[in-house]
């Protein structure tokens, strides 16, 4: 396609390469600190769709271990952007991607996300999606001082822009996948039980959901947030001063309150979803008419706990993928088996991640990948593609349903 759209929300000059045209960093909403967020105001003219948008301001991965480093990207309070790459043509199914990242960290602009291979080989839009963090996206203290779940709130408002924007990059509104990996997938997950989210999107995939985080109870996670205004210092006593605290004190003090929060073998941040508009138990909120493609990798909890035991995996992300593969009407199901020969971290979580996106480049300094025969990598490009493709084609990735197991070594 030429590299200029006229969508509903404005016209677009995007970044043709090769096949496939890159719209990067399109906003979809704006917000104040700690409100909803709202539609982003249409623009006049031709908006240069040539460069990311801002990730949401947040402290270094906690997986940057097993991952290597993040792109360089720029940080800001204004991050609620897209990225869409079309192959061009007219009625394409569309992928809608939430990143992981424990909801403190990541963005879809980063490079391991890029969308381009996917978009092209499978015939597809993909669309990746920034949202707030941390205590950003996540603080909860009561009603009246603002939203929970401000994060699932913008993949909402995100979803929505889709929905009215994407049949000008090519893309169909009522073919689209929703996909997310940890963080992203209990986010989709979470979408799947709100009365919002059904409608938005058609069938969902889910890479190593951390079920076993379950969402907070409101008052939990007001206590954290009282916790927080402890952490900050005699000072901010009230809680209004969060809205103008600037950002590297509240990032510092987030940081310090994951430290006291620390629990041994515990995954679960001091900031994530609350009860409050979802489920608290999410799986039992999950309806079964959705196809759902569900699985989790061999070793997921070692990207955590060097030398985890391995019924932490199964309680951590096991568990709650085989139950909710069980209770959907039309669910497939995946292992993630393959490591590097002699890798200490072994098939861990985010394992599959470079396979999904095929940008194999993006992960050249990936701990986890150290060693990798590159004719390997280049056969699970190939396999997990045509599966993932599949299932947004077709409603199937190609082998039998739940409780067949299809198993990538």
């Amino acid at each position: 396609m030429t590299g200029l759209v006229r969508a509903p929300a404005g016209a677009l000059r995007g970044v043709p390469t090769g096949a496939v045209t890159a719209f990067p960093g399109v906003p979809y909403g704006s917000a104040g600190r700690f409100a909803a967020p709202r539609p982003a105001p249409a623009w006049a003219g031709v908006r240069d769709a040539g460069h990311p948008g801002p990730a949401c301001p947040q402290p270094p991965s906690r997986l940057a271990r097993i991952m290597g480093p993040g792109s360089d990207l720029a940080q800001a309070e204004d991050c609620l952007s897209v990225n869409v790459w079309t192959p061009g043509g007219t009625g394409l199914p569309v992928l809608v991607w939430l990143h992981g990242g424990g909801f403190s960290s990541g963005s879809g602009a980063e490079a391991w996300y890029d969308g381009a291979l996917l978009a092209e080989r499978g015939r597809m839009v993909v669309v990746t999606v920034n949202y707030r963090l941390g205590a950003l996206g996540y603080l909860y203290l009561s009603p009246g001082f603002g939203p929970a779940n401000l994060g699932l709130l913008d993949q909402i408002a995100a979803l929505t822009w889709v929905r009215d924007n994407i049949v000008a990059f090519g893309g169909d509104p009522d073919r689209v996948t929703l996909a997310g990996q940890s963080a992203g997938a209990l986010s989709a997950l979470a979408l799947l039980g709100r009365p919002a989210g059904p409608g938005l999107f058609h069938q969902v995939i889910l890479q190593s959901t951390p079920a076993g985080v379950t969402p907070f109870s409101r008052r939990e996670a007001a206590g954290i947030g009282r916790h927080l205004l402890e952490v900050l210092g005699p000072h901010p006593a009230e809680a209004e001063h969060l809205r103008t605290v600037p950002v590297p004190r509240l990032l510092a003090a987030q940081q310090e309150l994951a430290r006291r929060r620390a629990a041994p073998l515990s995954v679960t941040p001091p900031f994530q979803l609350v009860a409050d508009g979802v489920p608290a138990d999410l799986l039992a909120g999950a309806p079964g008419d959705l196809p759902v493609l569900i699985g989790t990798t061999r070793d997921e909890a070692s990207a955590f706990f060097p030398g985890a035991p391995a019924d932490l995996t199964a309680r951590l992300f096991g568990d709650g993928s085989r139950r909710l593969a069980r209770q959907a009407g039309s669910a497939f199901a995946f292992r993630f088996d393959w490591s590097p020969p002699g890798s200490p971290f072994g098939a861990c979580h985010c394992i599959e991640l470079p396979f999904v996106f095929g940008g194999l480049d993006a992960w050249r300094a990936a701990p986890m990948l150290a060693g990798a025969d590159p004719a390997d990598l280049r056969r699970l490009v190939d396999q997990v593609q045509r599966a993932w493709t599949g299932l947004v084609h077709t409603g199937s990735p190609g082998w039998p349903p739940f409780p067949h197991v299809r198993h990538f070594a």
